[in-house]
């Protein structure tokens, strides 16, 4: 199912400091685990109101929000690189139509790289 994604990431890769980028392992965070870590962590809603937000029901929203936590987690701890692409997502923009009616956005569902 395609999740609806408000905020696109400004960066896309982070990796630690003063460790060549070919002496790392990479972890891969999708643009739309991305998204809830954006909406839980950081603007602090409630799993049901950041579900209801990405248009994907709290159960989901609950295994997205593990499954990036958890991945950041590791790339922090063990010192690993994080890419942030890929996944299934349609990005909302306020200056094109919806695909979710109502609101605005792209239009349709991309998967893969953004």
């Amino acid at each position: 199912k395609c999740r609806r994604v408000f905020g696109m990431p400004g960066v896309d890769y982070f990796k630690p400091r003063g460790i060549p980028l070919s002496a790392l392992q990479e972890i891969g965070l999708t643009v739309d685990e991305f998204e809830a870590i954006r909406l839980a962590d950081l603007e602090g809603l409630y799993q049901e109101d950041a579900a209801k937000k990405m248009d994907v029901s709290r159960q989901t929203f609950g295994n997205i929000i593990a499954a990036a936590r958890k991945k950041v987690a590791d790339a922090l701890v063990n010192g690993k690189a994080l890419k942030i692409s890929g996944g299934t997502y349609a990005h909302q923009d306020p200056n094109m139509p919806s695909p979710f009616g109502g609101g605005r956005g792209r239009g349709r569902c991309r998967r893969g790289n953004f």
